[in-house]
């Protein structure tokens, strides 16, 4: 069973009149019939408000809604906004903040596929979904739907992208601002630095705000990853493009950058310029090495066995 249900108004096209009013109270009473015992957060997604009638290139959302309607709402969480991105990311929010999992989508057939795109921009393995048509009546008909799209086209996967990334760099940073340290000890040739937990957008609360490991077992997905990074490299002054990190497996193997990238390792080294190499840490401890007379450098990942 669901913990949460998700329904996605925000293509649908009502009306203030009673009619639209009957139908969206049918299908919100269906909804809290099915999942309102066991879902710990029902949630409406829509353009505005609840209703979403097209004028001209843009969408204006009115309704006013009748007492029974207004009732019914309260049980329900709704998020309004003319971003996907935006509405999806507030959700994952709220869903996160629940700590829930396991998520069932209601979605008219025509925007499932659309919706799917952006869902696996903003989520990660650790949730799980379940998509169940919306079906909408008005006078006992239902409500004409488009057919369902099955692919989307490489332009609208980067549009979503587009979309999101825009929306991720809007949002303020996070326990404070982004923090470089420098150490006095490294010569100028190299640009350096360690981060500290606080100037980024990641929200989850086992997490710093400034989380620069994305897993697919973990909640901040990749997208909120790169966002931190890419704040990380406006302010460094290095190019993401060329950011290499170790990847960590708590044993002795160091990638010559100049070599055959092993599978795993945690330490990086060096004498190439233009790139960036950075060793990852949670509560081990990041070293970095710089030798100015051969301008080479490594970072490596410092455990210990026990």
């Amino acid at each position: 069973m669901a913990e949460a249900v998700l329904i996605d108004f925000f293509g649908l096209k009502f009306n203030s009149q009673k009619n639209s009013h009957q139908a969206l109270l049918k299908t919100l009473n269906a909804v809290r019939y099915h999942h309102a015992a066991k879902a710990k957060f029902l949630c409406i997604m829509c353009c505005n408000n609840i209703s979403c009638e097209r004028n001209g290139a843009h969408n204006n959302c009115e309704l006013e809604a009748s007492n029974g309607l207004s009732t019914l709402l309260r049980e329900f969480e709704t998020v309004s906004n003319p971003s996907m991105a935006a509405s999806l990311y507030t959700i994952k929010q709220k869903i996160d903040e629940k700590n829930l999992s396991s998520i069932k989508v209601i979605v008219p057939m025509h925007r499932k596929t659309l919706l799917k795109a952006f869902i696996d921009q903003l989520f990660t393995n650790v949730y799980s979904f379940e998509f169940e048509d919306l079906q909408v009546t008005l006078r006992g008909v239902p409500l004409k739907q488009s057919t369902e799209i099955d692919m989307i086209t490489a332009q609208e996967v980067e549009a979503i992208q587009n979309e999101i990334q825009t929306y991720l760099r809007s949002l303020p940073a996070l326990k404070g601002e982004l923090t470089i340290i420098t150490s006095p000890l490294i010569s100028d040739i190299f640009l350096h630095g360690f981060t500290t937990r606080t100037g980024g957008i990641s929200y989850i609360p086992t997490l710093s705000s400034f989380n620069l490991f994305s897993s697919s077992k973990r909640r901040d997905p990749k997208v909120v990853v790169q966002e931190n990074l890419r704040r990380l490299g406006n302010a460094a002054g290095f190019n993401v493009e060329k950011f290499y990190r170790i990847k960590t497996d708590h044993a002795s193997d160091v990638w010559i950058m100049e070599r055959k990238e092993p599978e795993s390792y945690d330490g990086i080294t060096t004498n190439q310029r233009g790139v960036t190499i950075a060793a990852l840490a949670a509560d081990c401890i990041p070293i970095v090495f710089a030798d100015p007379v051969r301008k080479a450098c490594g970072v490596a990942h410092s455990g210990k066995y026990t």
